[in-house]
């Protein structure tokens, strides 16, 4: 038993080394110059060969980039370096829930103090602009409901949306740290999610008050949410090899089609 821990616990190392790999050659691609905001990075396949890693574990470091906002993937298209500043600071937030032994339930209780706020916040300041990427981001959730890691990387940019419409930075700071920690964490077990849709559905129903401008409601919606997601994070971690440290969020499904529709009125 003690083996087969020691080999789950140095498969999952394995993979976080090879994704801060990526994230790494890619920091310094943008900080030489080389590829700047708007740029398309080149070929998976050259980056795969540069890197000598497979294609699926750089997949999972541009993954990585994506949900932090630092890159942007275009169908058909490849993927590109987003616009504005990137941010690679979340190392000290995994040390030191390593070092504290962070538990899942601590982690979603600090989640929904903060972000029951941030989603009241966001209900009295987002502006139109922000509101329609609230919408879109919804809309790409159901889109994905079949390819749970495309899935959570759109979850990830619906909370970075809510923070940045709360118009507070310094609250925004402090959910760029979560964030980048749940996302690599939740990747591990978002495969094992079981009902993307109740998901999806809950992160609708934040948008929708916030779109209303109900600070009270927009508070209630999220506060489900995280119930919800705590409950569905510990199911995806039971089936999934053991995980030591911070939780993620809530597994997720596609609505119909005339749900997207609603997305817009």
């Amino acid at each position: 038993m003690k083996k087969e821990v020691k080999e789950q616990f140095e498969e999952v190392s394995s993979h976080s080394q090879l994704t801060m790999q990526v994230v790494e050659h890619i920091r310094l691609l943008i900080s030489s110059g080389e590829v700047r905001p708007g740029d398309r990075l080149p070929p998976e396949r050259d980056l795969a060969r540069q890197l000598k890693i497979s294609r699926s574990s750089l997949r999972s470091g541009i993954g990585f980039l994506a949900a932090m906002g630092v890159l942007k993937s275009r169908h058909g298209a490849g993927t590109f370096v987003a616009s504005g500043p990137p941010s690679f600071d979340s190392s000290s937030f995994s040390v030191l829930g390593t070092l504290h032994g962070f538990l899942p339930g601590q982690m979603f209780e600090a989640r929904s103090v903060i972000e029951s706020n941030l989603a009241s916040l966001a209900a009295e300041r987002a502006t139109d602009e922000q509101i329609t990427e609230l919408a879109e981001e919804v809309a790409e959730m159901y889109a994905a409901l079949d390819d749970p890691h495309e899935y959570l990387i759109h979850d990830v940019r619906f909370h970075r949306a809510i923070a940045r419409a709360a118009a507070n930075p310094i609250l925004a700071a402090v959910m760029e740290t979560i964030i980048a920690n749940l996302y690599e964490r939740r990747s591990k077990t978002i495969q094992n999610a079981v009902d993307l849709k109740e998901s999806s559905e809950m992160h609708r129903e934040i948008y929708r008050a916030i779109r209303s401008h109900n600070p009270a409601q927009a508070r209630r919606a999220m506060e489900q949410h995280l119930d919800l997601a705590r409950i569905a994070q510990e199911s995806e971690t039971e089936v999934a090899a053991p995980v030591v440290g911070v939780a993620g969020e809530v597994g997720e499904v596609p609505a119909p089609a005339e749900d997207k529709a609603h997305l817009s009125r």
